[in-house]
């Protein structure tokens, strides 16, 4: 049995799932702080939000939950954080909160932290792929009663990340990394 045509721009990988430069869009995905200030569309905020649903989760028990922080949710967050840790709200015209919902059980928790921060990471590719710049912030206020209650996040989730997203106003080249074998091993 031979593969259909694969899609422009796509080769045929392993099996019968057509490739992308994954490995591209890992080593170009950049961190911007700079923004225009025209916000996401809420189509392509649905579009990259579902791809989030495919993170690796342990008995797919899909612990990710998003918010997207809309105008009142997002004076609600800077009040609660104060005007100096407030400016960074504004960064970027599109912030989406990511928690994840805990069960009380240890092991189920830390695995669902896991998976919510892979679903984060999809959050931040897909995006890039569509031309879109981001960046993954952790504030204070996120972490606090007042400002859970900002973005009405109840007790049973767990803060991951702030998701800034937007239409890049400037190019930015990769920082130096550091070389796989500083922090591999290979166990005999």
């Amino acid at each position: 049995m031979t593969n259909p045509p694969a899609a422009p721009g796509l080769r045929w990988g392993f099996g019968s799932v057509p490739s992308v430069d994954l490995e591209r869009a890992i080593r170009t995905r950049r961190t911007h702080k700079v923004y225009a200030a025209r916000p996401v569309e809420r189509t392509t905020l649905d579009e990259v939000l579902e791809l989030a649903r495919w993170a690796p989760n342990h008995h797919l028990t899909n612990p990710w939950r998003f918010r997207v922080v809309g105008e009142a949710a997002l004076e609600r967050l800077k009040d609660a954080a104060g005007a100096e840790a407030a400016a960074k709200l504004e960064r970027a015209p599109t912030l989406v909160v990511a928690s994840a919902l805990m069960s009380g059980d240890s092991t189920q928790d830390e695995e669902d932290l896991c998976a919510t921060a892979c679903a984060a990471y999809i959050v931040l590719l897909v995006a890039h792929g569509r031309g879109l710049a981001g960046y993954w912030r952790t504030p204070e206020v996120l972490r606090t009663p007042a400002g859970r209650r900002a973005v009405e996040m109840p007790d049973d989730e767990r803060f991951i990340g702030l998701i800034h997203l937007g239409y890049p106003r400037q190019r930015l080249s990769p920082p130096a990394r550091n070389p796989s074998d500083s922090y591999v091993a290979y166990l005999g």
